[in-house]
């Protein structure tokens, strides 16, 4: 899946991918949801959230594998959110914050079971970056965002993440956050990092999205404004504003 990833951004301009949360998306839309991603052009669909607690994710995972052809992967806030119907996870380590249990001690727990079920772990650097509400991604990791006008601290925070061997560099706005990353923040990762960078959070128009992929983002993640505004022809816009090549 992660080498799908990078096969994509190269032919494309960058992979479009939509994020669904199982606490958000009645099990009931999720068939009709994977349906209309087709549709629109999308290339993968993520799933996960900062806080899934009622939703048994390994069916809402299963109803997605059954309904469509395109990759599935985990984007877990916990370890209650692996599923075995998953392609690949993303194994997010939240490196712009100091709280040691989401740096590296979740992932002791979960490791065994991703192994077990035979799951491809994509090691991501997840960062967060500062908007101008709390995130839930901020309030339940307990972290400090990145300063979003300081982009060469978010360089050299992503620069170490690729020296310790993450293949995702993960420049992140938070779920419904009220501004997306600063395009000067992902010029200045690009410029010193080789990794692919994942930007998501914020992004609501495809002018916006457009300029991501054009300062250096290869992954485009759109969640809360599909839900929003879910018709075929903006999803599609969106899609087509990250496949800059085609």
């Amino acid at each position: 899946m992660y080498q799908h990833l990078l096969n994509v951004a190269d032919s494309k301009g960058a992979a479009f991918v939509v994020l669904l949360d199982p606490e958000n998306e009645p099990i009931g839309t999720v068939a009709r949801k994977a349906r209309l991603c087709e549709e629109a052009g999308v290339d993968a669909i993520f799933v996960g959230g900062s806080l899934v607690q009622t939703t048994d994710t390994n069916a809402f995972v299963k109803t997605l594998k059954d309904s469509t052809s395109l990759p599935i992967i985990g984007f877990p806030g916990s370890a209650n959110q692996i599923s075995e119907h998953l392609d690949a996870v993303l194994y997010l380590s939240v490196v712009s914050g100091r709280n040691a249990d989401f740096l590296f001690g979740r992932h002791v727990y979960v490791a065994p079971l991703i192994k077990k079920l035979g799951i491809e772990p994509i090691a991501t650097a997840y960062m967060l970056v500062e908007s101008e509400d709390l995130t839930a991604a901020q309030y339940l990791t307990n972290s400090l965002p990145l300063p979003r006008n300081k982009p060469d601290i978010a360089a050299a925070t992503a620069l170490a993440a690729e020296m310790m061997g993450m293949k995702l560099l993960y420049l992140e706005g938070g779920s419904g956050a009220s501004q997306p990353v600063p395009a000067a923040m992902i010029r200045a990762v690009a410029a010193c990092c080789e990794s692919p960078i994942v930007v998501g959070g914020g992004l609501r128009t495809a002018e916006e999205v457009r300029e991501r992929v054009e300062a250096g983002a290869s992954i485009i993640l759109v969640g809360n404004a599909l839900g929003e505004k879910h018709g075929l022809l903006y999803m599609r816009e969106m899609a087509e504003a990250a496949h800059t090549l085609l």
